[in-house]
């Protein structure tokens, strides 16, 4: 899957559609790339850097696809929050300054129509640059009558 394919299937939209390619997925897992932390216009920027705590959303963003793509193509994307991140652990303090592409990878760990469990890192090259666990809460569809 190329960026706009991954982007129809996310509830983000323009520039916050972060990553560029789906390279993998099992029912378990998956692992996509983004170029996007180097684009200068990158929504998340503050200040002229882009935070490593921010590739926290990329692994978000990489969850609610395996998540879109292990649900089936008729259901629509579902819309969540981030409950907690745990066991966050930053090995670069700057995205913007890493050159490689991102390797985003998780793996969920449990799940169910109410939210998920996912472990995840980020890599450029052998290099981590930051990992942890994220708990994340969907939101029910509203019913409108």
């Amino acid at each position: 899957m190329n960026h706009d394919d991954i982007c129809a299937r996310l509830p983000h939209a323009g520039r916050m559609c972060l990553l560029d390619r789906l390279e993998s997925f099992d029912a378990e897992s998956i692992h996509c790339r983004a170029r996007s932390h180097r684009d200068a216009d990158n929504p998340l920027r503050s200040h002229g850097r882009l935070h490593a705590v921010t590739g926290v959303e990329y692994a978000a963003q990489a969850m609610a696809l395996h998540g879109s793509l292990t649900a089936g193509p008729e259901v629509p994307p579902a819309m969540g929050y981030l409950a907690s991140v745990r066991d966050l652990q930053l090995d670069t303090d700057d995205l913007s300054a890493v050159s490689e592409d991102l390797d985003i990878r998780a793996r969920r760990l449990s799940g169910d129509g109410g939210g998920f469990i996912y472990e995840f890192d980020i890599h450029a090259g052998a290099r981590r640059l930051l990992a942890g666990r994220v708990t994340a809460r969907l939101v029910a569809p509203e019913v409108t009558t």
